[in-house]
Parts: structure tokens; C-alpha cells; sequence
């Protein structure tokens, strides 16, 4: 594979701080119920309410959430210059224009130089930010950038296969449509031969989201 050396803009990666108190969330999904017309008082929805909360904090933990206590100083001096890859890593998020979910698959790879990562860690990096509300656009820019500061490899890749519940179950209401984006920087981008190499690994056989 060809080496040639990463020539990135850096992008600073913004963590966001912020904790409601507890029960604030609840206590507004009531009235959010009472004016769809359900009864929040009802005994199918009575805790329906903090089991909203509950879930919504979860679901967005990546605000808080500290990528440098994540990766927990897995970051390794190794002689190697080949390709890194880790496919196929799982993940949900929401969308932040309806808040209704997406989900489907990332492929993250690196050309290191002098430096890698625990493989264990590009995973939780995914998820800080698909814990947020998001855009699959920028999702796969962020979780690129992270690993770029993180070892300042030769190059990044990040690959996103996605499917949005906005799309299956409201306006144009597509069932078998996905979206695919990425994220090149370094070798990967400047690099017809070194990017091409990369999809052959990374799309060198059929799957399904």
C-alpha cells in the first residue's frame, strides 16, 4: 500500500456538558402526552413518562461523555504501516430533525504512523457520537476527526451504511433505503491508490444493514 503522509485541518472535538435534574424530562412528557389526547394518567402510561427519560438520557449519554477517559490510554507505540480496520461496528442513533432513530453500520480505518489504537476503543468512540442527536452526515465526520487527533495517523477512513426511521415511517415512507457516507482524510484522500485499496477491503464482499 502506499504511504503518503496525512495533510489534515484538525477540527477541535466539542464536548458538550449538560445534565438536566432528574424528573425534568418527565414531567414535560406529560403535558407532551395530554396534548396528543392521551390521558398521562392512564395505567398504560402512568410511568410512561420516566421510562421516556430514562431512555432519552441514555440515548444521548455522548454529550457527557469524556472520549479521553474512553480510550483510557490504549493508544500503543507499534511498528506498523499497514491498514487498520475495524468493520461492521453496530450503531443507533437519532436524528436530530425529528428525533426518531437511524441505525446501521461503521467501518473505521487508519494508516498509522508510529502510534495505534486499542481496537476495542474505535467502537466506544462510534458510540459517544451516535449517543447524541445527530446527522449521519456529521457523525462520520466527527467519529474521523477523534481518531485523527487521538494517534495523528497517516490517514483516516470512516464509512457509515445507515437507515432512517424518517424516511421509512413518515413523508416519502421508503422501507429498503440507505444512506452511505464518509469521511477521507490524509493518504485516504490524496491517495487514489491507497483509497481504492480500502474499499476493496472494506466493500470486497456483499451485506446487509
Amino acid at each position: 500500500m502506499s504511504k503518503l503522509k496525512a495533510s489534515v485541518k484538525k477540527s477541535p472535538v466539542i464536548e458538550i456538558k449538560r445534565k438536566p435534574p432528574q424528573g425534568v424530562i418527565a414531567s414535560r412528557m406529560r403535558d407532551v402526552l395530554a396534548e396528543l389526547g392521551e390521558d398521562p394518567e392512564r395505567e398504560g402510561l402512568v410511568n410512561t413518562p420516566m421510562r421516556v427519560e430514562k431512555a432519552l438520557r441514555y440515548l444521548t449519554s455522548g454529550y457527557t461523555a469524556n472520549v479521553d477517559e474512553i480510550v483510557n490510554g490504549a493508544l500503543f507505540d507499534v511498528k506498523y504501516d499497514e491498514v487498520v480496520i475495524v468493520r461492521d461496528i453496530e450503531f443507533f442513533s437519532m436524528c436530530e430533525h425529528h428525533m426518531l432513530p437511524f441505525f446501521g453500520k461503521i467501518h473505521v480505518a487508519y494508516l498509522p504512523d508510529k502510534k495505534v489504537i486499542g481496537l476495542s476503543k474505535l467502537p466506544r468512540i462510534v458510540d459517544v457520537f451516535a449517543r447524541r442527536l445527530q446527522i449521519q452526515e456529521r457523525l462520520t465526520q466527527e467519529v474521523a476527526e477523534t481518531v485523527q487527533k487521538l494517534i495523528q495517523p497517516k490517514g483516516v477512513a470512516v464509512i457509515c451504511e445507515a437507515r432512517h426511521f424518517c424516511m421509512m415511517m413518515r413523508g416519502v415512507e421508503k422501507q429498503h433505503s440507505g444512506a452511505i457516507t464518509s469521511a477521507m482524510l490524509g493518504a485516504f484522500r490524496d491517495n487514489k491508490e491507497t483509497r481504492n485499496e480500502l474499499l476493496s477491503l472494506i466493500c470486497g464482499r456483499s451485506r446487509t444493514l
